[in-house]
Formats: structure tokens, sequence, C-alpha cells
């Protein structure tokens, strides 16, 4: 799906509904979409000797999905968000992921209430 618009592309996915689109993947879709220069801004600050551009691309997006869990959907515990990206990282990325992850959503809970978003 690379180099194609990310709502473009959530749009023809729903549309095909075979099979269904969970509704909460598609809002985080947007949500990551619609603050996703914020979120990268924030990872690319706190992320200590990795610039977003070399992380694995499986980590940058489980980042961009905790970091938009954590300040902006107030419906999901902060815990939550990190216990789940971190357990994706866990089954799809490497070895250090896990720990890499955990760490640095870890640091924007931390900042949360500082953070201007």
């Amino acid at each position: 799906m690379r180099d194609q618009p990310v709502l473009e592309v959530l749009a023809e996915r729903a549309a095909d509904e075979i099979p269904p689109l969970p509704g909460y993947a598609a809002d985080l879709v947007r949500g990551v979409h619609a603050h996703q220069e914020r979120i990268d801004e924030l990872i690319a600050e706190h992320a200590q000797g990795w610039a977003l551009e070399r992380m694995p691309a499986v980590d940058r997006n489980l980042l961009r999905i905790g970091a938009y869990e954590l300040l902006w959907a107030d419906d999901i515990p902060d815990a939550v968000a990190i216990s789940e990206a971190v357990q994706l990282a866990r089954d799809l990325s490497t070895e250090g992921s896990p720990a890499f992850v955990n760490g640095l959503l870890a640091r924007l809970l931390e900042l949360k209430p500082t953070l201007t978003l």
C-alpha cells in the first residue's frame, strides 16, 4: 500500500467489506493521520539515538498508534495503549523492539501533562 494516500486506501478497504473492517481500526487510521505531524515530532524528539526514518517500519507505526491512543484517544486507558503496542512489537518486530516501544511510549506518558497538542 506504499505511496497511496492512507485515507483513500481506508475508503477502498471499507468498501470491500470482506472481511469487514473493524470500526476501531478505521478510527485509528483516521486519528493517526489527523495528528501524524505532531506524533512524528514527538517520536523524533524523544527517540534517543534513532531517527524516525531509520526505525523499523513496524516500530514506527506502532509508536504512532500508541502515541495517538495515549494523547488523543481518551477512551483507551494509557496502560492499555502501551501494553498493546509492546505486545504487537513482541509479535511483529525485532528482539529489541518491545523495550524500545515501551520506553518511548512511557516517556510520552510521563510528559503527557506538559505536552502541547
